[in-house]
């Protein structure tokens, strides 16, 4: 066979793709290395695309949650002056209110300060007090949270539909409800959530009430 032929043949085993490394052409130069001035900007780079995912996590989240900080004795003893709650922003745009929900909201009448308070009565109720006892549509409202009676609500109250009515867990010393009247729905922040400040009293918020069908209101 012909030294053309062998050439030839050594030609056709080598993929075409492939390129053969030889002396002339060494697998790495001085010109593939990274450089300093690239390395820097790919610290950079990592380190903006850090940032700007962080940011966008922080957003997201503050869409959903909020951090409160209780600034009265209205909710005592449940909730202390100075403690820290945070609220899920998102919580009625999902589902509906329940009585005993603790919610902060935006006051009735300056919207620039928020109060926190709890449910007692949802749109349709019918809300009256008897002896310092609160009953909903003639049935009492036990709320084990609560240790005063109930006092401030003249005759009966029936909430209007998209408001609800309520009460400090302190009930004698809370503005709410039985001064401003019935909550607008749409001044609602959201549902306190957790208790995140002091570290003893971290935890999920109690939201339990329940009615007492057997305990019916004594006729006036």
């Amino acid at each position: 066979m012909s030294e053309s032929a062998n050439k030839a043949g050594d030609n056709l085993n080598v993929p075409p793709e492939f390129t053969l490394v030889t002396d002339e052409t060494p697998a790495n130069t001085k010109a593939d290395a990274p450089t300093t001035t690239d390395q820097g900007w790919q610290i950079a780079r990592e380190l903006m695309e850090t940032v700007v995912l962080s940011l966008i996590i922080f957003f997201v989240i503050r869409l959903g949650v909020q951090n409160y900080r209780i600034e009265s004795h209205s909710m005592d003893p449940n909730f202390a002056e100075n403690q820290f709650v945070l609220v899920n922003k998102l919580s009625y745009r999902f589902g509906e209110p329940q009585r005993g929900d603790v919610v902060v909201f935006h006051n009735p009448n300056n919207t620039h300060e928020d109060y926190i308070k709890r449910v007692v009565g949802l749109p349709g109720d019918t809300l009256e007090l008897v002896d310092g006892n609160v009953y909903v549509n003639g049935s009492l409202l036990e709320e084990p949270l609560i240790h005063e009676p109930t006092w401030g609500l003249m005759g009966q109250v029936v909430v209007s539909p998209d408001h609800l009515f309520v009460m400090g867990d302190n009930r004698t010393n809370s503005r709410d409800s039985r001064n401003f009247g019935e909550l607008p729905m749409d001044l609602v922040v959201g549902k306190a959530w957790l208790r995140i400040w002091p570290f003893d009293k971290f935890g999920w918020v109690p939201h339990q009430v329940s009615l007492d069908e057997a305990a019916a209101m004594r006729d006036q």
